[in-house]
């Protein structure tokens, strides 16, 4: 048998589009949970305290924290509580932009509210 016969499939075999995809594998890559570091909590809750708007953000913060943590408590998840730290996370890192933006005297009267928006497609 020479080399080149050797690597062919046996009888004339044909895999059908169908059986090329087929595989014990996910065709997709599932999506991990965020998953913050264990001292993020009191990490951010600093950060907030040491920012110039720490009067109204440290008491939203610990409100939607408390109400996160009685959630986890009754439903034993803790994707409450992850979404609120990426919230505020998230709320730390956009601060500057947001100060630049109205810094800037851009004019954002036009703007669509969002909650608005929201009442008329529910």
């Amino acid at each position: 048998m020479t080399a080149s016969t050797a690597t062919r499939p046996a009888y004339r075999e044909v895999t059908t589009r169908r059986e090329d995809k087929m595989s014990a594998q996910p065709d997709h890559a599932p999506v991990t949970a965020y998953a913050p570091a264990p001292g993020a909590p009191a990490e951010l809750l600093a950060q907030l305290r040491a920012d110039r708007r720490a009067d109204t953000w440290v008491p939203a913060f610990e409100r939607e924290w408390a109400t996160a943590l009685e959630e986890s408590r009754r439903t034993f998840s803790l994707a409450g509580l992850y979404e609120v730290i990426q919230n505020w996370q998230g709320r730390i890192a956009h601060a500057p932009a947001v100060d630049a933006f109205v810094a800037s005297g851009y004019d954002d009267s036009d703007a669509v509210d969002l909650a608005e928006l929201r009442r008329l497609r529910g």
